[in-house]
Protein backbone atom coordinates (compact mmCIF):
# COMPACT_ATOMS: atom_id res chain seq x y z
CA UNK A 1 0.00 0.00 0.00
CA UNK A 2 1.19 3.57 -0.90
CA UNK A 3 1.14 5.92 2.28
CA UNK A 4 1.17 9.47 1.41
CA UNK A 5 4.83 9.79 3.15
CA UNK A 6 6.15 7.35 0.00
CA UNK A 7 3.59 9.11 -2.16
CA UNK A 8 5.19 12.63 -2.05
CA UNK A 9 8.68 11.28 -1.60
CA UNK A 10 8.75 9.38 -5.08
CA UNK A 11 6.76 12.58 -6.52
CA UNK A 12 9.15 14.98 -5.05
CA UNK A 13 12.39 12.72 -6.42
CA UNK A 14 9.93 12.61 -10.10
CA UNK A 15 10.22 16.33 -10.06
CA UNK A 16 13.83 16.83 -8.99
CA UNK A 17 14.85 14.12 -11.51
CA UNK A 18 12.66 16.31 -14.10
CA UNK A 19 14.40 19.29 -12.83
CA UNK A 20 17.81 17.40 -14.12
CA UNK A 21 16.76 16.54 -17.23
CA UNK A 22 15.55 19.67 -18.46
CA UNK A 23 18.79 21.84 -16.84
CA UNK A 24 21.28 21.71 -19.81
CA UNK A 25 18.33 22.30 -23.06
CA UNK A 26 16.96 24.99 -20.79
CA UNK A 27 20.54 26.59 -19.91
CA UNK A 28 21.17 26.95 -23.49
CA UNK A 29 17.84 28.04 -24.44
CA UNK A 30 18.40 30.75 -22.03
CA UNK A 31 22.50 31.49 -23.16
CA UNK A 32 21.25 31.49 -27.13
CA UNK A 33 18.50 33.56 -26.16
CA UNK A 34 20.31 36.15 -24.50
CA UNK A 35 23.69 36.35 -26.66
CA UNK A 36 21.27 36.17 -29.42
CA UNK A 37 19.12 38.95 -27.83
CA UNK A 38 22.31 41.26 -27.66
CA UNK A 39 23.78 41.04 -31.19
CA UNK A 40 20.49 41.99 -32.47
CA UNK A 41 20.35 44.91 -29.98
CA UNK A 42 23.79 45.79 -30.68
CA UNK A 43 22.87 45.57 -34.74
CA UNK A 44 19.35 47.09 -34.91
CA UNK A 45 18.45 43.51 -36.78
CA UNK A 46 15.18 42.13 -36.05
CA UNK A 47 14.64 39.62 -37.88
CA UNK A 48 12.21 36.79 -36.23
CA UNK A 49 14.46 33.88 -37.98
CA UNK A 50 17.49 34.93 -36.63
CA UNK A 51 16.32 33.93 -32.72
CA UNK A 52 14.63 31.04 -33.83
CA UNK A 53 17.05 28.95 -35.69
CA UNK A 54 20.29 29.22 -34.03
CA UNK A 55 18.42 28.66 -30.44
CA UNK A 56 16.85 25.74 -32.44
CA UNK A 57 20.20 24.50 -33.30
CA UNK A 58 21.75 24.76 -30.13
CA UNK A 59 19.03 22.93 -28.41
CA UNK A 60 19.56 20.10 -30.65
CA UNK A 61 23.00 19.80 -30.44
CA UNK A 62 22.96 19.86 -27.10
CA UNK A 63 19.93 17.09 -26.32
CA UNK A 64 21.85 15.14 -28.77
CA UNK A 65 25.52 15.66 -26.50
CA UNK A 66 23.24 14.57 -23.14
CA UNK A 67 20.93 12.30 -24.26
CA UNK A 68 22.95 9.83 -22.69
CA UNK A 69 22.91 11.38 -19.52
CA UNK A 70 18.60 12.12 -20.07
CA UNK A 71 18.27 8.34 -20.42
CA UNK A 72 20.57 6.85 -17.69
CA UNK A 73 18.97 9.69 -15.35
CA UNK A 74 15.71 8.17 -16.01
CA UNK A 75 15.89 4.76 -16.17
CA UNK A 76 18.37 4.36 -12.87
CA UNK A 77 14.76 6.65 -11.18
CA UNK A 78 12.33 3.89 -12.70
CA UNK A 79 14.73 0.51 -11.17
CA UNK A 80 15.57 2.33 -8.04
CA UNK A 81 12.23 3.62 -7.68
CA UNK A 82 9.30 3.28 -9.58
CA UNK A 83 9.38 -0.48 -10.30
CA UNK A 84 10.22 -1.73 -6.61
CA UNK A 85 6.66 0.76 -5.84
CA UNK A 86 4.71 -1.23 -8.77
CA UNK A 87 5.98 -4.90 -7.48
CA UNK A 88 5.20 -4.31 -4.22
CA UNK A 89 8.56 -3.72 -2.88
Amino acid sequence: MLNEVLFFDTLRQGLWVGLLISLPILTVALLAGVSIGLVQALTSIQEMTLTFVPKLAAIGVVFWLSMGFMTQTLVSFFHERIIPLIIGG
